[in-house]
This record gives structure tokens, sequence and C-alpha cells, in this order.
């Protein structure tokens, strides 16, 4: 028996498409039969599943646990919860591995599969073998067993040991994701005042679109914490393993504005400890983690790559401008927004107790949010070497960690190509709104040398 998947579905750091088009029951049974083959070839016996809020995810829950047992591999399932549930059961249990179906923040057609082998994120070339194994039909043979594991409570336990955090007044908004009976139960534990919206797990998502990074989607957090008088507010997405956060005037902390609050405590335990950030993330960040006698460093976009450097690197923090925050000081590596929302209350009372003071605190950037620009599969690549060769034969100052990093007395522009979908994505920061244009004007100018549609202004 052989199977081939959607050429779409295979991405980088998981596998996902549309429900119904590019992704169904028979993708997920080859999913199966092909991770048992990769845990039964590297002498494991067990594999953990979890699923997310999302309608279609039973369905595919349920071949995936067929093509994990055919696979010869016993199943424990966790059952509906946020993806970071699923790792802390990978993490915990006797297990060797574990997978989550979760379409993450896409929008509710949308699914996928998050993968961990041996406590490392399967990504990339491991991603890309499970459709080699599929279209060869080299799968492992047996018939595991099922059973079931309740590992929520213990979850939420783990997320609030040793908490010394104080009593705010917070605002939650889950989104209608995967991780709404998990804030609520957290909120029942925490000392303070605590309003919770939209922790009803529906894969519609009714509400708003579950992604805390995307500003309108804040909309009704803003109106709660500004409405109540609340100290500050959280934010979550489809599947729990991102935090947006908002301060008492309903500002926006952006990701990396996150970590840099977050580094704060960190480092005051391992001074001097690495601290990584992604090539999205502001020079405010990179300066701030110098500052706090700590080593700033600068790493490619995506989960997978960030916690394969931290584990490298002996990082205790790192954090992506999406709000994936990684915590392996007293954590276990892995992105978790409702660990990092914990650490987050405490970092808050541990420097003064007002996420607003934090904020204004800030150096004043002006920046512009993700810039997406449509380039095909085959041709985003080539732009972005395109641009590199242009940058370094005018003797630019480029870093190429991830796509082209250009540092200009101005401040500084990103390109790169999405790993994730058929878009280009850029940013840039300076000082002020003269700076940002001429950098624009820099970043268009090189898109136009590559045949690409430039956008017409940075926006504010």
């Amino acid at each position: 028996m052989t199977h081939r998947f959607d050429p779409t579905s295979l991405r980088e750091y998981d596998i996902r498409g549309i429900v119904g088009k590019t992704l169904g029951p028979e993708d997920a049974y080859a999913i199966g039969r092909g991770f048992a083959t990769h845990v039964r070839r590297a002498g494991g016996t067990r594999v953990a599943v979890g699923y997310d809020g999302r309608i279609s995810s039973p369905m595919l829950e349920a071949a995936l646990v067929d093509g994990l047992t055919k696979g010869g591999v016993d199943v424990i399932r966790i059952g509906l919860g946020p993806t970071p549930m699923l790792y802390y059961a990978e993490a915990t249990l006797e297990v060797d591995g574990g997978i989550q179906i979760t379409g993450s923040h896409n929008p509710a057609d949308y699914n996928g599969f998050k993968m961990v082998l041996q406590h490392k994120p399967f990504f990339g070339e491991d991603i890309q073998s499970i459709g080699k194994l599929a279209e060869t039909g080299d799968w492992e043979e047996g018939q595991g067993s099922v059973s079931e594991a309740y590992v929520e409570d213990l979850y939420v336990e783990r997320l609030l040991a040793g908490y010394a955090g104080g009593a705010f007044k917070i605002g939650w908004d889950a989104g209608n994701g995967a991780a709404g009976r998990v804030i609520e139960k957290l909120v029942k534990q925490l000392p303070g005042e605590h309003h919770t919206l939209y922790t009803d797990i529906d894969g519609t998502f009714p509400n708003h679109h579950p992604d805390p990074t995307v500003e309108e989607n804040l909309v009704d957090l803003k109106k709660l914490v500004l409405e109540k008088g609340l100290d500050f507010g959280l934010a979550f997405d489809g599947d729990g393993d991102r935090l947006g956060a908002i301060d008492g005037q309903g500002r926006v902390v952006w990701g990396d504005q996150l970590l840099s609050i977050l580094a704060e405590p960190v480092l005051r335990e391992e001074p001097g400890a690495v601290i990584i950030g992604d090539v999205k993330a502001s020079q405010a960040l990179y300066d701030r983690i110098a500052e706090l006698g700590g080593t700033p460093l600068m790493w490619k976009t995506g989960h997978s790559l960030i916690k394969t450097k931290m584990k490298e690197t002996d990082s205790p923090l790192g954090g992506e401008m999406s709000g994936h925050i990684f915590f392996r000081h007293n954590w276990y590596g892995f992105d978790d927004a409702q660990y990092a929302a914990i650490r987050l209350i405490q970092a808050v009372r541990v420097l003064g107790g007002s996420l607003t003071a934090i904020k204004d605190a800030m150096p004043e950037m002006v920046n512009t949010p993700e810039l997406r620009f449509q380039s095909s599969e085959d041709r985003k690549f080539k732009v972005v070497e395109e641009v590199l060769d242009r940058l370094e034969a005018e003797g630019a100052d480029v870093n190429r960690t991830d796509g082209a990093r250009v540092n200009t007395p101005e401040g500084w522009w990103l390109l790169r190509a999405s790993n994730t979908q058929d878009v280009l994505v850029a940013r840039a920061e300076a000082k002020d709104q003269a700076g940002l244009d001429r950098l624009m004007g820099q970043i268009n100018a090189q898109l136009s040398a590559s045949g690409v549609e430039p956008v017409l202004s940075a926006g504010h």
C-alpha cells in the first residue's frame, strides 16, 4: 500500500493543509504509518497523541491512531487540549514521541500535525521522509495498543508549580482555541482578579480569528481591560503555543518586547546566558539583552529551528516576533503560551508591578508590521538570493542568518522567504517616520529590481 501527499502539505515545521482539499483522513493514516516507522527504527514503541478544537480534528485523530497502531506503535491518547499540553505529555510520560493534530492559528478549514520524536522537534528532512516512506510503502508493520491518559490537571498543576506572581487584575482571551479549558482552570487557582473571554472551545472561531499577533483580533480584550480597569490582558492563539499581551492602556506588547521583559529575571539567575530572538525582532531587543548582561543571539524564524538552536547553545530562553516563547529555564524547552503567561505575570511583579510602566520605558521605535508580497514557491528563495547579491555588491551591511537583514544608519530592514506560504516577508524599523519611509524605499527598489510588485507605503 502506498500514498501520495498533496505537495503543498509537507511543510518545513509541520504538515498542514485545507481539510477536504489538500488534507484528509487518508493523509492522517499515512502520517501515522510513517511516524510509527520512524519511532520503531529509532528503537521506540509508544507515542502520545493530542488534538485541538477544530471540527475536523477528531476525524483526523482517529485515522492517525489507526496508522500508528498498524505501524506497530502503542498510542496514548491525551485528548483535546493545547499543543503545549501534548509537548508536556511527551516530556513527562514514558513515550518515544508525540503528535498534536492542530491547525494552529490558521483559518477554521485548515488542520495539520506537529510532531516530536525523542524530545526533539521533528521537522525539515524528517517531514519530507514521511512523504517518501508513503510513496514507497516502506512502512513497519505491527499491531499496537491504544490507551488513554488524562494529563490536563497535571499540566495545570505543573504550570503553577512555584508560582510567585502576586495578585493582579488580568483579562484572558482564549479566542475559542484549544487552551480554553486550561485557562479556566489556571485562573481559578491564581491570586488576583481574572476575567476570561471566549474560553469555550469552538473550531468555527465565532468571535474572532485566534491569532494574537494581529491587532484587530485584540479589540475585545482591549475593551475588557479598559472597561474594567485591569492591569493587563493576555491573548492566546488557536492551539495555545503563542502569546499576545496588552498593557493597562490597551497598547500591544509585541513578541520581541515580551521577550525583553521575560529575559530580565532569567538573566538575574543565569548571568551572561544566551537569549535567542528571531530575525524579525527589533534591534531594541538585542540591545536590551546585552544591557542586562546577556548574550543576544539572532536566529532563523521557525519554532523547530529555535528549539534546536537553544539546545545547541544551552540557552534558557528564546522567542519569536510571532509570540512563540520557549523556556528551558525551569521548563522543558518548548513553546508554551500558558507557561509564558505565568512567567510574564511573575516578571511584571519582579520588575515593579506595572506592565504599563514597563511598556512606557521601552525605546520608541517606528516600525512596520510584517509586510507580505506574493511570490511563487519556486521564485521566493531566488528573489532573496538576488537581493543579497546586489546588496553585497554595493557593500551594504547585511546579516544572512535568515534572508537579508540590512543594517543602515537609519535603522534596519528585513526581506525573507516564508517557509510556510508562497510569500516574501518584509519588515523595517527606524527611529522616526522619515527614516522608515527611506527604508521602505530601499525595500521597494530591491523588490522592483527582482520583478516583485512592491507595496506603496510603510503603513503606520
